[in-house]
C-alpha cells in the first residue's frame, strides 16, 4: 500500500498465482472492482495488507464494508518473516506476492481488521495531535508570560480558574484588556473595581471584591521595561489572542479524544486505574 494506489496480488495454497500483481488505485470504482473480484476467488479468501500510516485506511474500509475478511498487520511483522526465501528482493510485485504467502502461512493467527480498530487509528491521530498543540499552547503561553513580565508582572498567578472550554483562560482575557499595570494604577481602586466587574460580567467570569482589591493591590510597585504605548499593546493582545486561539483548538481537540476513548469496550477498566485521568486513559 502506498498514497493514493496498492500492488494487488493473490495466492492459492501451494503458492498458484490467482491474481498476478497488478496495480490499483484508491478510486471508489477501481476499489470496487478489486472487491468483486476477491469476492469471485470464493468465501474462504482473506486479504492482508500492511499498515502503512492513513494510506491504507481507503482500501480496509472499503473491503471490509464489502464483507471481505481483511487484516492489517505492522510492516515490521512481514519484514522479520522473510516470506520463505534467504533472496532479498525489493518490488512492489514481489512484496505482494511475499505479503499473500505470509498470510497463507499465518492463516490461523490473522486479525481481522474492524470498525474498533477504525476508532483506534482515529483515537491515536487525535492524541497525537492533542499533544502537539499541547506543546504550542506551552510555548505560547511562556512566550506571553515573559511579556507580561515587562509590563504586569505576576498577573499570570491572580487567577487559578481552569481553561474554558472554548479555551478561554481568565487571567489570559484580563491580560488582554489589562496590558499593562497602568491601565490599573492610574485609577482609583473604586474606579477599577466598578470596571473590573463590568468586565467580569460581559467576559461571563465570577466576580469578587476581594479579588478585586487583590489585583489592585498587586497593580502597585512595579518596575515596568516596555512602556504603555500602542506597541506595547499590539504585542501582548496578540500573543493574549493567539494563545486563546490555540487553546480554543486544544479543547476541541481534548473533548474529541475523550469521545473516542468512551467508544473502546477497555475505556471503563482503563479509567479505573488509580491516577489515569480522562486524557491520559485516552492515551
Amino acid at each position: 500500500v502506498s498514497k493514493g494506489k496498492s500492488m494487488v496480488a493473490a495466492l492459492r495454497p501451494m503458492g498458484e498465482v490467482a491474481i498476478t500483481p497488478r496495480e490499483i488505485s484508491h478510486t471508489a470504482a477501481q476499489l470496487e472492482n478489486l472487491g468483486y473480484d476477491i469476492i469471485r476467488l470464493g468465501k474462504d479468501t482473506r486479504v492482508v495488507m500492511e499498515a502503512t500510516g492513513r494510506y491504507h485506511e481507503p482500501i480496509a474500509t472499503a473491503l471490509h464494508e464489502m464483507g471481505i475478511y481483511v487484516c492489517v498487520l505492522n510492516p515490521i511483522v512481514i519484514k522479520q518473516s522473510g516470506g520463505g526465501s534467504v533472496r532479498k528482493v525489493k518490488s512492489d510485485k514481489k512484496d505482494a506476492l511475499k505479503i499473500a504467502k505470509y498470510g497463507l502461512d499465518n492463516w490461523s493467527n490473522l486479525r481481522e481488521h474492524t470498525p474498533m480498530d477504525a476508532v483506534r487509528q482515529q483515537l491515536k491521530l487525535f492524541s497525537r495531535q492533542y499533544n502537539l498543540y499541547m506543546k504550542t499552547v506551552v510555548s505560547l503561553q511562556n512566550n506571553l508570560i515573559s511579556l507580561l513580565d515587562k509590563t504586569f508582572p505576576g498577573v499570570n498567578e491572580l487567577f487559578d480558574s481552569p481553561a474554558r472550554d472554548d479555551g478561554h483562560q481568565k487571567w489570559v482575557d484580563f491580560a488582554a484588556d489589562f496590558w499593562h499595570c497602568d491601565c490599573i494604577t492610574r485609577q482609583g481602586e473604586k474606579a477599577f473595581t466598578d470596571r473590573y466587574q463590568k468586565w467580569c460580567r460581559r467576559k461571563g467570569y465570577h466576580f469578587s471584591v476581594n479579588k478585586a482589591e487583590d489585583i489592585y493591590a498587586s497593580s502597585a510597585g512595579h518596575f515596568t521595561t516596555l512602556p504603555k504605548n500602542d506597541n506595547t499593546k499590539l504585542l501582548i493582545t496578540s500573543a493574549a489572542a493567539e494563545l486563546t486561539a490555540t487553546m480554543r483548538i486544544l479543547m476541541t481537540v481534548k473533548a474529541e479524544v475523550s469521545r473516542l476513548a468512551r467508544l473502546l469496550p477497555e475505556y471503563n477498566t482503563v479509567l479505573s486505574m488509580y491516577g489515569v485521568g480522562d486524557i491520559t486513559g485516552a492515551q
